[in-house]
């Protein structure tokens, strides 16, 4: 691997240093308000500095609303909520023209008003209880980074970062996203139930007195810079080969799919997730302070990246086998080859 690391120029790794660094500081705000949630705190850093969006699923009061609001402010990114509900429009995400008139001269004109999608950073708050006509307007947003009113496009502030929220439970009378626009999303993070010793800890802190004043850690044009350098980052080939094994395994109709997959899969992942299990890889390797990716790092990001990507079927379904438990089996049967040996 020496070979692979010396790829990366001087001044990139002086990049990768300061970014590891800053990770370590923006654990230990994050860690000021958010108790607990390791986990997924490092697979939302990782989808941010990745240039991917994240879709966040749990249950209520698990503080997946603050977390965001947090990593923006200790990013010194402009932040906006939207929260989603079934009167909401798509001009009220992305802006509309209205008219206007020119006191001086009488003549009328058209002015865009821009909606609440024009920030870096986006909270869409449980995404799924808005109509498929409103969620679509997010789909150009999220891939190309721009709106489309009419015949002019407006591009987005830089960086840009979808982060959506969605409730499990209570499912009457929503609007599940389609597999169009889950695939948008680079990672499906699920936030879980903090640990006895954690829950007490976050009522003591939440009832005990005023919030932590957070430092600043890096702002825009820093989170910009350094985004280009995670896909600067250098990948082994046998690293690449794992992350295509990984995904094609996941598809019922490849040659050589297990019995296990034909028969729980409906649909496998697409080239997408290949694409993201290696740039969420090398992310996760800087913000560990390494220099190049490696299979270990493709492991850790395989479940929030196939998660919403490989579809169950009907038997998969009736017999309570989710595709985490199918990602799972795969990993098992899928070990990857030790990096030093290579």
């Amino acid at each position: 691997m020496q070979n692979e690391m010396a790829k990366l120029p001087d001044d990139d790794v002086a990049l990768v240093e300061a970014l590891n660094q800053a990770y370590v500081k923006m654990r230990g705000e994050l860690g000021r308000v958010i108790i607990g949630q390791e986990k997924v705190v490092e697979e939302v850093l990782t989808a941010v500095f990745s240039r991917g969006h994240a879709l966040l699923v749990g249950v209520p009061g698990l503080a997946k609303t603050l977390l965001v609001s947090t990593l923006a402010e200790l990013l010194e990114l402009q932040f906006k909520r939207i929260q989603f509900t079934p009167d909401l429009m798509p001009s009220d995400i992305t802006g509309t023209n209205v008219m206007e008139e020119d006191r001086e001269t009488g003549k009328r004109f058209f002015r865009f008003v821009r909606g609440s999608v024009f920030a870096n950073m986006i909270l869409a708050d449980e995404i799924n209880r808005t109509p498929p006509k409103t969620q679509a307007a997010l789909l150009e947003a999220m891939q190309e980074h721009r709106v489309t009113i009419g015949t002019e496009s407006y591009s987005l502030p830089e960086p840009f970062f979808v982060l959506a929220t969605q409730n499990p439970i209570e499912q009457e009378g929503t609007y599940p996203l389609p597999e169009a626009q889950l695939d948008r999303f680079m990672f499906n993070i699920v936030v879980g139930y903090p640990s006895e010793a954690e829950e007490k800890a976050i009522i003591r802190q939440v009832t005990g007195g005023e919030p932590p004043q957070l430092a600043k850690v890096l702002d825009a044009q820093r989170v910009l810079q350094l985004q280009k350098v995670v896909r600067r980052v250098p990948v082994a080939d046998h690293v690449i080969d794992y992350a295509t094994q990984l995904v094609r395994a996941t598809r019922p109709k490849e040659d050589g799919a297990s019995d296990f997959v034909r028969e729980m899969v409906a649909w496998g992942a697409g080239p997408r997730a290949g694409l993201s299990l290696i740039t969420a890889a090398k992310a996760r390797a800087i913000l560990h302070g390494r220099l190049y990716a490696t299979t270990s790092d493709v492991t850790a990001v395989a479940m929030p990246v196939l998660r919403h990507r490989v579809i169950t079927t009907f038997n998969a379904e009736s017999a309570g086998v989710t595709s985490d438990a199918i990602i799972q089996e795969l990993l098992s049967v899928f070990k990857p080859k030790d990096d030093l040996d290579i």
